[in-house]
């Protein structure tokens, strides 16, 4: 069942956090749909293991016929490698960054995205959805090149993609959370330092984002921040090392260790 962020007579925002088996194959991973006056858009769909239960599941809420938009915060499989099922199965067109425009179609059949994929610029913008609409925000780096993130001006939601991230369960990641202390911190520390390009950009997205009336800071892994955890998370931010700030010389040297290679399984059926 999904979670909902916010409701009213018009707008709704749901999030999935547990439509992929949590067997250590693969990160776990939140979807979102909302809803504005009968216009809906689904962010960041994720990988062909969360294409049925999110269909479905959206199903029940949302019609997929009257989709409008597949949103991605840039074109990571757990983001989006499920996209060719998406353009086959609603007439939503694909918003994502100019940098991923000519990239994506290697997730589709030849021709699906023709004429179906909205590319926008760097600088962002006000995306229409129903009577609203959607601020795309500028996050190039934060993990990806071409990046955006999802402020929701109804319900007052910015959805960060892989900037706030914790490393959690599916179930953990449906209770929000309102207190960054060190537990949780532990959870968000490891995966910050390593896929944050650097901490320049993470002090220049602070910048902007404190701008912005935020109930709840929502990212594609982990639990939702909301109350204070959101000015504790930007303070946190905005003084992490990360990235390019923690390589040097001795991350780049000639390979000595050999890759040990597992056994291939037997095949089914073969003693």
């Amino acid at each position: 069942m999904p979670i909902e962020l916010y409701r009213d007579g018009q707008h709704a925002c749901l999030m999935f956090t547990d439509l992929v088996e949590e067997d250590n194959q693969a990160v776990q991973a939140n979807q979102f749909l909302i809803v504005d006056n009968g216009t809906g858009a689904v962010i960041d769909p994720g990988g062909n293991l969360a294409f049925n239960e999110l269909f479905l599941g959206m199903s029940r809420h949302f019609s997929p016929q009257k989709l409008s938009y597949i949103i991605a915060s840039h074109a990571d499989p757990d983001i989006i490698a499920s996209l060719d099922r998406w353009l086959t199965s609603t007439p939503a067109q694909l918003v994502i960054s100019r940098v991923w425009e000519r990239f994506v179609p290697h997730f589709t059949k030849v021709g699906k995205t023709d004429r179906r994929v909205i590319g926008v610029a760097d600088a962002g913008g006000r995306l229409p959805l129903g009577r609203s609409e959607l601020w795309l925000l500028p996050a190039h780096f934060l993990h990806s090149e071409g990046n955006f993130h999802f402020y929701d001006p109804v319900s007052r939601i910015l959805f960060t993609g892989d900037l706030g991230v914790s490393i959690t369960s599916g179930r953990d990641a449906q209770v929000p959370v309102t207190d960054l202390g060190k537990g949780h911190l532990r959870l968000m520390e490891g995966f910050h330092r390593r896929y944050m390009v650097s901490n320049k950009v993470m002090r220049l997205w602070v910048r902007m984002a404190r701008q912005l009336d935020i109930r709840m800071l929502v990212p594609q892994h982990g639990a939702p921040l909301e109350g204070a955890a959101i000015g504790q998370f930007f303070d946190w931010a905005e003084s992490l090392m990360c990235g390019i700030d923690l390589f040097d010389e001795k991350h780049y040297q000639l390979p000595t260790a050999a890759i040990a290679v597992p056994a291939k399984a037997a095949p089914a059926g073969v003693a």
